[in-house]
């Protein structure tokens, strides 16, 4: 960074920072709030995913349930490191909260979450059964593959090599559940799907965000963000849309 020039300045420009001891309050605590959205999604992902391990058709099934849920929490603690470098306490972290709560099934709670808990709200529903999952897994290993994307530009710089190296592995959550998609899709729970579908699909789209203009600006000055939500948003129904067709349902309008 040039003697002359700011750090606001630089990050504006395309700058990257590297170090804690760089970063400015404001743009620490957006990525910090980052890093806990993630974390506590991954989390409370795997704890999730971990309850229906059991209920997979078969052992090829259950192994790859089973592996989901190593490497989610593995990525979590990818970024939790990370956090740590920022003074986390990252051995209570991952303890504080009971990860497998979940609200009852028909609960609304659109976007929100709390300091405690900085899960997507999507993770906050409970999974019923192995179909349940993997619709689930599919519209929302989706969105985490093209919100991955995106984070992996984030201007600081480990965190940004950290989500490159979980990128591949998330996308490869989506496409074992496309994979299982197929297999149900000619089984006598194929009926059910769509309602499935129906069902996770708007809370999973609601975890793109709204599309605050003057957010997203305040993240895009700090090199947070680069692709507005709305645009994020339709590269994933675009690719979730495919993959629904060729299984015979249909996406929520």
């Amino acid at each position: 960074m040039a003697d002359d020039m700011n750090i606001e300045t630089y990050l504006a420009q395309g700058g990257v920072l590297s170090n804690p001891s760089n970063v400015p309050p404001r743009y620490r605590a957006e990525l910090m709030k980052m890093m806990a959205t993630f974390v506590d999604s991954e989390l409370a992902g795997a704890a999730g995913f971990a309850d229906i391990i059991n209920k997979g058709p078969g052992i090829k099934a259950r192994i790859a349930a089973a592996k989901i849920v190593l490497e989610k929490s593995d990525s979590a603690e990818k970024v939790l490191r990370i956090m740590g470098d920022f003074g986390a306490d990252t051995e209570r972290y991952a303890d504080h909260h009971p990860w497998t709560a979940r609200l009852e099934r028909d609960a609304d709670i659109g976007q929100t979450r709390s300091k405690h808990d900085m899960r997507l709200a999507v993770f906050i529903y409970p999974l019923e059964g192995w179909a349940d999952a993997v619709v689930m897994n599919l519209l929302m290993g989706s969105a985490v593959a093209v919100q991955l994307q995106e984070l992996s530009h984030v201007s600081y710089q480990p965190l940004a090599e950290a989500f490159r190296a979980i990128q591949p592995i998330e996308a490869h959550h989506a496409e074992l559940a496309a994979e299982g998609l197929m297999v149900l899709a000619e089984t006598p729970e194929a009926g059910a799907l769509q309602a499935l579908a129906d069902y996770w699909w708007p809370r999973v789209a609601a975890s793109f965000g709204s599309g605050s203009s003057h957010k997203f600006e305040v993240l895009k000055a700090m090199g947070l963000r680069h692709t507005p939500n709305a645009e994020l948003k339709a590269r994933w129904e675009n690719t979730v849309t495919a993959v629904l067709d060729k299984a015979g349902l249909k996406p929520t309008a």
